[in-house]
């Protein structure tokens, strides 16, 4: 009679009973390490743990200790299973070391997912084949001829379609713009908001363009959004030949770097180019802001010209004609108490002026040279706090001023911000420290003004902590 112990399959049983629950611990212990660390590796184990190891104990206790023959129906299923089990670990190793990992920047990370739903694709059908072949004897070259001939076939039947597919893939590959980029193209101009296998769609503002992707990757396009953070316009504006360049630049370059859409740290500059052109480069933190950064440069330096006494496009401004100032300074009677004679005696000190919406007519820590009466319109001021929240204050009706400083010599508080178009008229301090020198009132009135300003921007800052 036999003895077990030279029993072959008694040593299989006793391995396999043995080594599965060892393995078994091992693996446990690895996963939850991998899972304390993050790792991808982590799911890759599981699978090895979980399916993997039993049933590679369960094809060696049906071939090995209960001597089934390799040919069996039920060894052949098993195989079948452990080697499709065994293609999906190898597909999660490769996923979890070549490409969850990659940096970014990397080919790995630019890889575009059709690529790896591709490449996962072309990997399973040689796994499927290898095991159908190996397993179940199936003879799988004829099949493979025979996909061969039908991409052929169809690759010539549909060369346009796939030639734009391929150019698109080829583009996501590269990735020279993303989502969000603003692409200026021969016919287009605006930001990439999908990108397909087949076209690029960029939104001009005016409309969607849809841009084949085999157009766009054979044709010259500049990313407006890279490098980032060097994203400037460059604005083109006339002058008469006679205003001094060095003025026309100062202006230009002053109205630029109030303008709510400069790139922080950074300075406009402005340069002539002969024959009455200035272009004035104004950095942007991004393209989306040129046309509003454009439209509103444009319409300060209409009046910012204006008031410095340059001629843009070459006009001449004849807003201050003596009727309106005679107007203006009705207006602010009451607040200077003039008489008629007083108003005869500084009428033609006076400075009549306008200033456009959102434009900036005094800023915190600046000490006015001039008092600034309003005299149409309305003006908001507003103060920051020391988190940088702007805080307002008051608003500015007709008749009230602004620059009451000017007389003490101390920075005003407050900045003053035109709330539509505003015309305000100015007067120099030499001007104004003469009519208060002859009403001691006025100048306690002003004494006052500038105390309870003082008062309501204190108040404003502690209401808002």
């Amino acid at each position: 009679m036999t003895s077990v112990l030279d029993s072959s399959w008694f040593y299989w049983a006793v391995g396999v009973a043995v080594g599965l629950p060892i393995g078994l611990v091992i693996l446990t212990e690895v996963r939850n390490a991998l899972v304390r660390r993050g790792s991808g590796l982590a799911k890759a184990v599981g699978i090895l743990r979980n399916y993997i190891l039993p049933l590679v104990a369960l094809l060696l206790l049906l071939v090995q200790a209960n001597q089934v023959s390799a040919d069996a129906t039920p060894v052949r299923i098993v195989g079948t299973v452990l080697g499709f089990v065994v293609l999906i670990l190898v597909l999660s190793g490769l996923n979890a070391t070549l490409f969850q990992g990659a940096p970014a920047g990397s080919w790995r990370k630019r890889i575009p997912s059709i690529f790896l739903d591709v490449a996962r694709f072309v990997v399973i059908a040689m796994g499927l084949a290898i095991i159908f072949s190996y397993i179940w004897g199936v003879k799988v070259g004829g099949l493979f001829t025979a996909l061969g001939i039908s991409s052929i076939v169809l690759g010539l039947a549909l060369q346009n379609s796939v030639g734009q597919i391929i150019s698109g893939l080829l583009l996501l590959f590269e990735q020279p713009f993303q989502l969000g980029d603003w692409l200026d193209t021969p016919s287009a101009r605006g930001r990439v908001v999908e990108v397909n296998w087949r076209a690029t769609h960029i939104d001009t503002g005016s409309g969607l363009q849809i841009m084949p992707n085999s157009v766009l990757s054979a044709a010259s396009f500049t990313n407006l959004s890279r490098p980032p953070g060097d994203h400037s316009i460059a604005v083109v504006t006339v002058f008469a030949p006679g205003d001094p360049p060095d003025d026309v630049c100062d202006v230009l370059a002053k109205v630029a770097g109030r303008l709510p859409h400069l790139r922080s740290g950074a300075l406009p500059k402005a340069v002539p180019k002969g024959a009455g052109e200035y272009q004035t480069s104004i950095p942007l933190v991004s393209p989306a802001d040129d046309g509003a950064a454009r439209s509103t440069f444009l319409r300060w330096i209409w009046y910012a010209s204006r008031r410095a006494g340059l001629r843009l496009d070459e006009a001449e401004d004849d807003f201050a004609s003596p009727e309106r100032l005679q107007k203006a300074l009705r207006v602010v009677a009451p607040t200077l108490r003039l008489s008629e004679s007083d108003r005869e005696e500084l009428g033609p000190h006076g400075r009549l002026t306008r200033y456009g919406a959102d434009e900036t007519l005094q800023t915190a820590g600046q000490v006015p040279e001039r008092m600034t009466f309003l005299v149409h319109g309305r003006i908001h001021l507003s103060v920051r706090g020391e988190d940088g929240v702007v805080v307002p204050i008051r608003t500015i009706e007709e008749g009230d001023f602004i620059g009451q400083t000017t007389l003490t010599r101390e920075p005003v508080l407050a900045d003053a911000v035109a709330l539509g178009e505003v015309t305000v008229l100015q007067f120099d301090r030499e001007h104004i420290e003469e009519l208060v020198g002859r009403k001691p009132l006025l100048l306690q009135e002003i004494g006052r003004a500038i105390e309870n300003r003082h008062a309501s921007v204190k108040q404003a800052l502690a209401a808002a902590d």
